[in-house]
């Protein structure tokens, strides 16, 4: 069933249930920002202080970075993360290929007011499939006359029990920038978070597991080879206006991005898909 609301603010969203699980996506920004299966405890994390406004970005779900991932790198004065998580995006078609699985696929194309932030004509297509199985794809088509070089990422957020009892593997003697430090590093064995981590692992391999006390999430990538993993410990959640003070106690984000040395060049007429699957076991 897929059902669609609209706040008091005027903030539109998509509502989806079928037998695997119930998933909201709102218009702007093309965002998921709730999934649960069926009899299980939500899967993504949602800020309880998060804006659901116009021209403001959600924090939690699974907000996309587009087309450039984190502060932009000549004007400072740009938007974080780019300009696609807070754009409204058209909804172009849905899918019930059965009762188990629901598809949507939504549309942003260049505009005037994209146009003045990032000189490219483009086209990006979000195309989520709801099911036992959550995947979110993030095609990018290069419409213009010239070539353009994107960075990115499907920032997703998990809900955890609890930050200090989480651990993710899958990254073990992979290479990092530490933003924290401005310092390149190796990983030693599996991730555990005891401090601020914000992190861009580079060469990344799929799968990745993220070991909960209460179930294990898998994330799958494809079109990626690098990996963000960020949790804003006390410091900073207590700086976030958007954030309860300990919020970090039930978040981490793992980010399938293209970012860093994984920029990618698209020349007129190519196209490039950004892909995560996450699937979770007890």
């Amino acid at each position: 069933m897929i059902t669609h609301t609209k706040t008091p603010g005027g903030f539109h969203s998509i509502e989806v249930q079928n037998k695997s699980a119930v998933a909201k996506v709102a218009l702007q920004g093309g965002h998921l920002f709730h999934y649960q299966q069926q009899n299980k405890k939500p899967l993504l994390w949602l800020s309880q202080k998060s804006h659901f406004e116009s021209g403001k970005a959600i924090r939690g779900g699974i907000p996309l970075c587009w087309p450039w991932f984190g502060e932009h790198h000549t004007d400072p004065a740009l938007p974080q993360h780019g300009f696609a998580r807070t754009s409204l995006f058209e909804l172009l078609e849905t899918r019930e290929p059965d009762e188990y699985n629901t598809e949507l696929i939504l549309q942003l194309q260049s505009s005037e007011q994209t146009l003045r932030l990032w000189p490219y004509q483009f086209e990006l297509l979000l195309h989520i499939t709801i099911g036992q199985t959550l995947t979110v794809s993030l095609t990018t088509i290069n419409c213009d006359s010239e070539a353009f070089i994107i960075t990115s990422a499907l920032h997703s957020y998990f809900t955890v029990s609890d930050i200090r009892d989480v651990t993710v593997q899958g990254l073990d003697k992979t290479e990092y920038w530490d933003k924290v430090t401005d310092e390149t590093k190796i990983q030693k064995g599996d991730i555990c978070i005891g401090e601020e981590v914000d992190r861009v692992y580079q060469k990344t391999t799929s799968p990745l597991l993220l070991e909960d006390s209460n179930r294990t999430i898998q994330i799958c990538s494809e079109g990626s080879s690098s990996t963000v993993v960020w949790n804003p410990w006390v410091d900073k959640s207590k700086e976030m206006a958007d954030m309860q003070d300990d919020a970090y106690k039930t978040m981490l984000c793992i980010e399938t991005a293209n970012a860093l040395q994984d920029s990618r060049m698209l020349v007129p007429g190519e196209e490039h898909p950004l892909e995560t699957s996450i699937t979770e076991s007890i």
